[in-house]
């Protein structure tokens, strides 16, 4: 006759675990702004890492700003003013700069569409934005650096700041503002770009015209026709006159200088061109990324 029980003979009845509550969402995962700056993050990490696969990205970028400083310097300079040239010529060499932060961003991005990267991502749970935000906030890393490289080839030309420390840091902002606003217009080229050997044409034909349609490198007062009134209104002119208010640097003797509306408000408009850019190319390119992956 069984009349012992499991605990009269010694032994215990296996006990169920105790149910384990699930992790709540992180506060970056509860709120959708904060999620998509959190992938956005992770996705500009992973871009500047991927760096070390493509070094001639980041030699480009650090390169390019010495070879146009030692061009538009002491080929041309000696002939526009020389050592008051080069010290005034540092502001439109920034602007430049920034401004070809474009290449870079329509570059990578195609690549990364070309290589079906874009695809894997999206069959990941990430906002469309922050795929595309990613890219231009590392591209903006990458534009601190080929700064910082202009700056030291102007410091070595001669060029000195002649005002205090919070214009100087004012200009820098401005600076990486207008580039990053730049970085949507390459979003959106290597969205439109059916590969990257076009998305690269297409980042380059445009760019240079806006570049030196301008009074970044001359005065605008110097071209012919419409030109004059397109390089005053040129953002990139704007930016150019705002580095040099900035910093204090004056124009060398007998060089002209435009009296228009962007010109006597340069840190103004630059800034408003920049939100401007910068609503309409996320809106474009947002859009088209949506028409294209869902082809």
């Amino acid at each position: 006759m069984k009349t012992g029980t499991t605990e009269a003979r010694g032994t215990h009845a296996p006990r169920r675990p105790a149910p384990v509550a699930a992790p709540s969402p992180t506060r970056a995962r509860r709120n959708p702004v904060l999620r998509v700056l959190a992938e956005s993050a992770d996705l500009a990490l992973r871009n500047l890492l991927h760096l070390r696969r493509t070094p001639g990205l980041l030699i480009t970028c650090l390169i390019e700003p010495v070879v146009y400083a030692m061009l538009i310097g002491y080929v041309f300079g000696n002939s526009l003013g020389g050592p008051a040239y080069r010290s005034y010529m540092v502001g439109g060499l920034l602007a430049q700069t920034v401004a070809f932060t474009t290449t870079f961003t329509t570059v990578g991005l195609s690549r990364d569409l070309e290589q079906g990267m874009v695809d894997r991502f999206r069959a990941l749970p990430i906002s469309r934005v922050a795929l595309l935000l990613g890219r231009t906030t590392s591209d903006l890393a990458t534009c601190v650096a080929s700064v910082a490289v202009t700056t030291a080839c102007g410091l070595l030309m001669g060029w000195r700041p002649h005002t205090g420390p919070f214009q100087v840091a004012a200009g820098v902002l401005l600076a990486l503002l207008f580039s990053f606003a730049m970085s949507w217009i390459g979003v959106f080229v290597a969205l439109v770009a059916p590969n990257t050997q076009v998305a690269n044409s297409l980042g380059l034909i445009w760019l240079f015209p806006a570049t030196f349609v301008s009074s970044a490198f001359v005065s605008g007062s110097s071209l012919p026709g419409p030109l004059s009134t397109l390089a005053a209104w040129n953002p990139i002119t704007s930016l150019a006159g705002a580095l040099r208010l900035l910093f204090g640097n004056t124009p060398p003797p007998g060089f002209r200088v435009q009296h228009d509306w962007p010109a006597q408000h340069p840190v103004l408009y630059t800034t408003a061109c920049s939100v401007l850019l910068i609503a309409v190319f996320v809106t474009l390119s947002t859009w088209r990324y949506r028409t294209r992956t869902s082809r």
